[in-house]
């Protein structure tokens, strides 16, 4: 109890300095990339891009039993168990979750950050140690779960967001970062005379792209969007190889996710119809906080999202109801979320971008979609609009180039 009257004074120093000492990372936290390149290395990123027959033949291999009737992630596991049962070093590689409690996971983009056995744990120190976010790429040394453990956890840090973590200490938050018009265009035409590069010709003339675009593809049923963006992607990854392209499907049909991916040299992230509303929004966020922290890293993101409609109508399911509904069914507060992830679009002054280029549905005969497009259309800086009357005569692409167009082009 303070005596007298007067009240003891806290050792504030004392307390910042141990905040100090616990933000910081030394050489102890950190392995170099040269160390995990070894063949002895089993690499867990390379494991995951396997397809299922050839994951079950390394299983077998390596004296795995009972993998017949195994989920992938949980085979994945087991060879990972059985490797570090030989003393040999892990290297593993994903994309930050933080969760509640202050601890976190490394989620795979090749399962499209679905939670499985195989994800990485990172501690709460570490995350503070490094500076670390949601969204972070993390790729370092894997060591196997102890006693009660159920994970495989972070041991040391090589890379964050694929540079040297001393950079992390310097980078600026993406919010904090100022937003400008493009500068600099996406020159779409291959010079191929296919197909595709007609479709790319036609976008480079009505609508042009430019590095951190904000665009919405309006189209209504069967009117070829999804091939559109197909073309879109194709274009970017081979004139651009150093952008960053991410493909965000959402409530799709799963023939047209497997036909993505293989169409698609960049990543494929995707929720089929079948899944529920949060995980539609939980992809998206995951997505999104990727793109903003490759984006702090002064790269060049794009996103291709199909659709946003789709994606408004989970943030409506899974938003808690504020009493206010507007027409269609759409509650108020619903459509924050989505318009936060369109409107992270933006060209940066102090270097890199986040380009999003979104379809949106109309002529669907439903009303909240009606609701969802009128919120979204003035937020975009460039438009492409489809006409079904010119799908219907069966000409691709069926751009209506009177109303297509970029602002400040």
């Amino acid at each position: 109890m303070p005596s007298n009257g007067r009240k003891r004074k806290r050792n504030s120093g004392h307390k910042k300095d141990f905040r100090d000492r616990a933000a910081t990372f030394t050489s102890e936290d950190v392995i170099s990339k040269s160390e995990l390149e070894g063949d002895d290395v089993l690499r867990l990123p390379d494991l995951r891009t396997k397809s299922i027959t050839e994951i079950q033949k390394t299983a077998q291999e390596m004296g795995v039993e009972n993998i017949s009737r195994a989920r992938r992630q949980d085979i994945t596991f087991s060879i990972l168990k059985a490797h570090a049962a030989q003393d040999k070093m892990i290297f593993g590689e994903g994309v930050l979750e933080v969760l509640q409690d202050g601890f976190g996971f490394l989620r795979s983009a090749d399962t499209s950050y679905i939670a499985g056995p195989d994800d990485v744990y990172v501690s709460p120190t570490q995350i503070r140690k490094f500076n670390l976010r949601n969204g972070d790429t993390v790729s370092g040394s894997v060591r196997p779960p102890k006693d009660n453990e159920r994970y495989f956890a972070l041991l040391k840090v090589s890379e964050i967001n694929f540079e040297d973590p001393e950079n992390v200490r310097t980078k600026a938050l993406f919010e904090n970062l100022t937003p400008y018009f493009p500068e600099e265009r996406f020159q779409l035409e291959q010079g191929t005379g296919s197909v595709e590069d007609l479709t790319a010709r036609i976008i480079d003339l009505a609508s042009p792209i430019g590095k951190g675009q904000r665009g919405l593809i309006v189209s209504p049923p069967k009117a070829g969007k999804t091939i559109l963006l197909q073309n879109i992607a194709s274009s970017i990854t081979a004139n651009y190889p150093e952008a960053h392209l991410i493909v965000l499907l959402i409530d799709e049909r799963p023939e047209e996710v497997t036909d993505m991916i293989r169409t698609v040299r960049g990543e494929v992230v995707s929720s089929t119809f079948d899944e529920p509303a949060s995980r539609h929004v939980q992809v998206a966020d995951m997505v999104l906080e990727k793109a903003k922290r490759l984006s702090e890293h002064k790269k060049d993101v794009v996103i291709l999202l199909d659709s946003i409609t789709r994606l408004a109508r989970a943030y409506n399911t899974v938003a808690p109801a504020s009493g206010k509904v507007l027409t269609g069914g759409v509650d108020a507060n619903a459509l924050q979320k989505p318009k936060r992830f369109f409107g992270a679009a933006r060209n940066l002054e102090e270097g890199g971008s986040l380009t999003i280029i979104a379809t949106a549905l109309v002529d669907t005969g439903s009303r909240m979609d009606e609701v969802i497009f009128e919120e979204f259309k003035g937020t975009g800086n460039m438009e492409v609009a489809l006409d079904r009357r010119i799908a219907d005569k069966r000409v691709y692409p069926a751009v209506h180039i009177n109303k297509s167009g970029t602002r400040r082009e």
